[in-house]
Formats: structure tokens, C-alpha cells, sequence
């Protein structure tokens, strides 16, 4: 018997050598990135910069977290930029030094790999899908309490869509600050969401020094190639040791310039939150609609989906839409997920509606 293949949401390579596909010829659903890609306009400006790989970085990058700062609408003293998100959890987990971690579940793989090289212990809460995936805050703080030090949540989250609202955000963050929680947010979705301030916990860091936000570029500005991340607390102090343990110009020349033009091209930003929120309600609407599959209000871009056809697998819807071109998500090896389910971000218009129309007739 063949041993079934296992990839991952970005083996787009592997998945087209095992299936003998060009890549060119690959739609993929599965990387969660803007459709739009790179900004015209930064292009532009990066073409005309390049001299800037001649010159060190500024080491404090003020004038990026001035910019990041306007962005945000948060104070420029509390943002410390990083070379990914990748490093951020990384220098927050060696900083942080925590015990016992409890991971909201099903979510990225990374938080669990960082937390290995510590000594500190891993728990999961899982969201149910009997209940939509949606977070019972009252519930997760009665499991804080059971000896954890540091709460990790991705919000939205991934791979499920779903989000914390302001609320109840408010609500998990004081409970923990009476506990002496930590908790590290990722939102590396946030700015797809139908709206952006009912999501995003970056104003509470002024009032919740127990409290880092994490944000990049890599999926709404379409960059996940610049490495270019940011975290975001109130806490002078932890601030101060983390960016001690930081590699000197973690972010290179060219990385902090572009940051600055992504987070000042507002019609861009613009254009990717009217593709992304009009195809999303689209496509939300058309696989709800769909016998066979289940699916959940998104507030990322993309939509988790569950497969309750009769001796059908997530793997070989998977596998039917990658052979006909389109690379969505098998969501097997996500921890907590429990069940058949598949995950595809939002492309352009006539790709989404050919995925549509194969979910549709599989």
C-alpha cells in the first residue's frame, strides 16, 4: 500500500514534483497571501533605493516605527521591529522565560517549535467546532488557572478563521494580568478583518503591560520574502530586554525602507480589503450553501471547511483540486482539529470562482 503524502500549506515544490505539475500552472489557495501581490508602487521605490544595501540600517529604525507608529495609532516607544514574526516569538519566548504555556488550538505550528527550546511546558485549549470554533472566555480562564504563566492566541486565527472581538479580548487580558499571564497575540490576519477595530488588540497595549502584539507583512502586503515583522507592547521594560537579546540590525536596509512605503500606500490597502471582504462574502456564501461541506463566519482571508460527504477525506478533495490546478489546504495535520477539513485563502475573482465550481461538482 502507498503511504499517503503529507504537505505543507507552502510545499507548493513538493507538491508539484509528486504530482509532475509546473508550478506556473499552480493556483495557490493554500498560502493565505494577498492575490494582489507586491504594490506597484513599492516596486517602484525599491528599484530606486537599492543603493540603500550599501549603508547599515539605522540600528533604533526610528524613522520605520515613526511610520509604523501613524499606521497603528500607537506610540512609537512601544514597537520593536524584527527580522519575521519568526524572530518576534522567538526573542519573546527566550525573554519571557515562561513555565507552563497554554496554546490556543488548532493554530501554527511555529509557537510550538519556539516553545520546545524552552523549558517551558506546553498545554492546548481547543476551540470546539460543535460550537463554531468561537472561544468560551469564560471557560479558557477557568484553565488558566491551572499553573500557566504565558497564553499564546493567533487573532484571527489559523487555520480557523475565527476571531476574539474587543470584549471579550478586554475581558481574557485583565483576568490574566490578575494571574500574572502573559499573553502574546499574533495578528498576522488582522488587517483582513470586516473590521480591523473590533479585531485588534494593539490599542490595549496601553492599558495591559502583560501584553505583546505581533504583526508582519508577509500575507496582506503580499511580503513574505522581506522577513519584515513587528511586535507591539506597552511594557517598557520587557520591551527593552528583548531588543538586548536582539541581533544588531536584525532588519536589513532594504527591508525597513519598504516597510515604511507598504504601510503608507493607502490605496492599496484599500484595493486588497475590497477584493478580499466582497470574494470572501462570496465564497463564504456559495460553500454554505454546498452540500457536503460546512463552513465558519471568516475573519481572516480564508475559509476553513469541513467535509461531511460520506467516505470522502479532506486528502482527496485535496488531491481532485490540485490536479486541476488549484492547491488548497489538507488541514490533517493541524493538532486539535479533529475530523476532515481543507482551508483556502481568497485569489483573484475568476480563480476563486473555478474553485467554486470544483468543490461544487466533487
Amino acid at each position: 500500500m502507498t503511504a499517503r503524502p503529507a504537505f505543507h500549506g507552502s510545499d507548493i515544490e513538493k507538491i508539484c514534483e509528486y504530482y509532475h505539475l509546473n508550478k506556473e500552472d499552480i493556483t495557490n489557495f493554500g498560502a493565505n497571501v494577498n492575490p494582489l501581490g507586491l504594490s506597484e508602487k513599492v516596486k517602484r521605490a525599491i528599484a530606486g533605493h537599492l543603493d540603500l544595501l550599501s549603508s547599515y540600517p539605522d540600528r533604533e529604525y526610528s524613522s520605520l516605527r515613526q511610520t509604523i507608529s501613524e499606521y497603528c495609532h500607537i506610540p512609537a516607544e512601544f514597537i520593536l521591529p524584527g527580522n519575521g514574526s519568526s524572530e518576534l516569538i522567538s526573542l519573546l519566548i527566550e525573554t519571557l522565560a515562561p513555565r507552563h504555556t497554554l496554546i490556543l488550538g488548532p493554530t501554527y505550528s511555529e509557537y510550538s517549535r519556539e516553545l520546545s527550546f524552552s523549558g517551558s511546558t506546553q498545554g492546548y485549549y481547543h476551540l470546539k467546532e460543535d460550537e463554531d470554533f468561537h472561544l468560551d472566555v469564560d471557560d479558557l480562564c477557568r484553565t488558566l488557572e491551572n499553573g500557566y504563566d504565558f497564553l499564546i492566541l493567533c487573532n484571527p486565527n489559523n487555520p480557523t478563521s475565527s476571531a476574539i472581538l474587543r470584549g471579550d479580548m478586554e475581558r481574557l487580558l485583565t483576568f490574566c494580568a490578575s494571574r500574572n499571564i502573559f499573553v502574546m497575540i499574533d495578528e498576522t490576519y488582522v488587517e483582513f478583518a470586516p473590521d480591523v477595530s473590533a479585531v485588534t488588540a494593539v490599542p490595549l497595549t496601553c492599558d495591559h503591560e502583560n501584553l505583546m502584539v505581533l504583526r508582519g507583512v508577509s500575507k496582506f502586503f503580499a511580503a513574505p520574502g522581506m522577513r519584515f515583522g513587528y511586535g507591539i507592547t506597552g511594557n517598557s521594560e520587557f520591551l527593552k530586554k528583548m531588543r538586548e537579546k536582539q541581533i544588531p540590525w536584525s532588519l536589513n536596509s532594504i527591508g525597513a525602507f519598504a516597510g515604511e512605503e507598504m504601510f503608507k500606500d493607502q490605496e492599496y490597502i484599500r484595493q486588497t480589503r475590497e477584493l478580499i471582504l466582497s470574494e470572501r462574502d462570496r465564497m463564504y456564501q456559495a460553500v454554505s450553501q454546498m452540500p457536503g461541506y460546512k463552513t465558519y463566519e471568516p475573519y481572516a482571508n480564508f475559509l476553513l471547511v469541513k467535509i461531511i460527504k460520506d467516505r470522502i477525506t479532506s486528502f482527496d478533495v485535496f488531491e481532485r483540486c490540485i490536479k486541476a490546478g488549484l492547491m488548497i489546504r489538507d488541514c490533517s495535520s493541524f493538532q486539535c482539529l479533529d475530523g476532515e477539513f481543507i482551508r483556502f485563502c481568497v485569489m483573484m475573482p475568476e480563480a476563486n470562482s473555478r474553485l467554486l465550481h470544483e468543490l461544487g461538482t466533487g
